[in-house]
């Protein structure tokens, strides 16, 4: 029984260290001068491969059920959340580094807060101490946001100076030059805002047709042509295209089968045992092992403005879980209390008149708490 109770523990740590090893590879990739495009191209191959046999096997009396109207809206949602959200990504990361990448990937669950507040499917009350925690949540991320674009900060030594991912001749070109790399960090926040915009778009789609395997592998074969022309348009010379006994087969292989297939069902495992909020409370581990590996493995030099940016987005990330893990909580409270009162009113339940005054204070003290709450 202890075990069981241990096991989202431990896959929730599997899921960041999975993460991890994405950052760390992808960016190995780049670095050896593997192109952004054909690599996500070949990255949506790998995980059609993988996905499309399965959706046959299970999901093929269910493909009828896929109306013109939900393939052109899963045409759009792969545009955004795969090819545009993921190409943008890539190229943030290859002018930024493995550890920024990471950092960034915090702000996440506050992007889409933001973007469902503007979508009115999210609610701030700012008297309340969960409105005030939203709102300084944003303002963190946004904090860290600027602050891994323009604070560099004194650098610290990599764990690992000989770059076991990396090759003799990349150690200067790779070294992103300042302009570069503010780019890089708005490429990778305007990349998370269109993740966290299909993420809100996702939801919405699930609840009107709830087949979450159609839904993926749709949305990734789509994608896989998407990406095909964009990577035609920014490639055109083919004989990079040709894949190649290293780090940027591995990275292909990794993130097509590991990240698409194995993580993506541990998540689906994990929330459906803890929810959602539990998963994102462990994003910021995957920072801190990202800081390490990409060091040891990349020699890369870990600046004190990335430490600090990714800080205030971790700080902005907690801030805004413990606001909606505070309005679940009343809400739930909220509810109870009135199930309770119903169920009471319907059976005619009468109070003897000298408990009257004593159920008003009651009554009176849960509202309060209620209130401060909120």
């Amino acid at each position: 029984m202890e075990m069981e109770a241990k096991k989202p523990y431990v896959i929730a740590v599997v899921i960041q260290l999975i993460y991890t090893g994405m950052f760390v590879v992808s960016k190995a990739a780049f670095d050896q001068g593997m192109n952004t495009y054909v690599f996500i191209f070949y990255r949506m191959v790998a995980a059609s491969l993988l996905l499309l046999p399965i959706a046959i096997v299970l999901e093929r009396k269910n493909v009828r059920s896929l109306s013109l109207v939900l393939l052109l809206k899963l045409f759009f949602y792969a545009l955004v959340g795969n090819t545009f959200s993921l190409n943008l990504y890539n190229v943030s990361m290859k002018f930024t580094s493995a550890t920024v990448a990471s950092a960034s990937s915090n702000s996440m669950p506050v992007v889409a807060f933001c973007l469902a507040l503007l979508l009115r499917m999210e609610v701030v009350k700012l008297r309340s101490l969960s409105g005030k925690a939203k709102v300084t949540g944003v303002a963190l991320c946004l904090a860290g946001v600027f602050v891994l674009a323009f604070y560099t900060g004194p650098a610290l030594s990599p764990v690992n100076p000989h770059r076991a991912f990396a090759v003799a001749h990349a150690s200067n070109n790779n070294i992103p030059s300042r302009m570069t790399w503010i780019k890089g960090t708005f490429f990778m926040v305007l990349a998370n805002v269109t993740w966290a915009l299909w993420i809100v778009l996702q939801s919405a789609l699930l609840k009107e047709y709830p087949n979450k395997m159609l839904v993926t592998v749709t949305q990734c074969v789509f994608s896989t042509v998407q990406c095909f022309f964009v990577a035609v348009i920014a490639e055109k010379d083919f004989s990079k295209w040709n894949l190649r006994m290293d780090i940027s087969l591995v990275a292909i292989f990794y993130t097509g089968f590991v990240v698409t297939g194995v993580s993506y069902y541990l998540q689906a495992w994990c929330m459906e045992m803890k929810g959602p909020v539990f998963l994102a409370m462990w994003n910021p581990l995957c920072f801190v092992f990202t800081i390490f590996c990409s060091s040891f493995f990349l020699g890369e030099i870990v600046h004190l403005g990335s430490i600090l940016g990714g800080a205030l987005l971790v700080g902005g990330l907690y801030s805004v879980l413990w606001a909606k893990g505070r309005e679940t909580k009343i809400e739930l409270m909220s509810s109870t209390a009135k199930m309770i009162h119903g169920t009471k009113d319907e059976q005619g339940y009468k109070k003897p008149q000298e408990k009257d005054d004593g159920n008003k204070k009651q009554e009176e003290s849960i509202s309060s708490w209620g209130v401060e709450q909120a």
